[in-house]
């Protein structure tokens, strides 16, 4: 598996709108495997997401795709700033 894990500052009040927008969009890119996201504690506008897709060829298909284009647009209404994205190969995953 292959993905990211993005660091956000979310606008304050904004977190419902990009979880309705992100449940709208979720599921529809190939080789998509699924996505968390994280509220921090220390500040309720600070999110970590992380993203998983089958391989590092269909997450860049995607990621490089004008449709993720225009869904990356719509999110950063929601954003206060850019986010930091940390994109690499899945080496160990435990699951129940």
């Amino acid at each position: 598996m292959y993905g990211t894990i993005a660091r956000m500052k979310v606008k304050p009040g904004a977190l419902p709108a990009l979880k309705k927008m992100s449940e709208e969009a979720r599921g529809r890119e190939k080789g998509y495997v699924g996505s968390y996201v994280y509220q921090m504690d220390k500040d309720p506008n600070e999110i970590y997401m992380v993203v998983l897709f089958n391989s590092k060829q269909e997450y860049f298909a995607n990621a490089d795709s004008p449709e993720q284009n225009v869904e990356y647009e719509k999110m950063m209404m929601f954003m206060s700033a850019e986010p930091e994205w940390h994109d690499g190969e899945v080496v160990y995953a435990d699951q129940v």
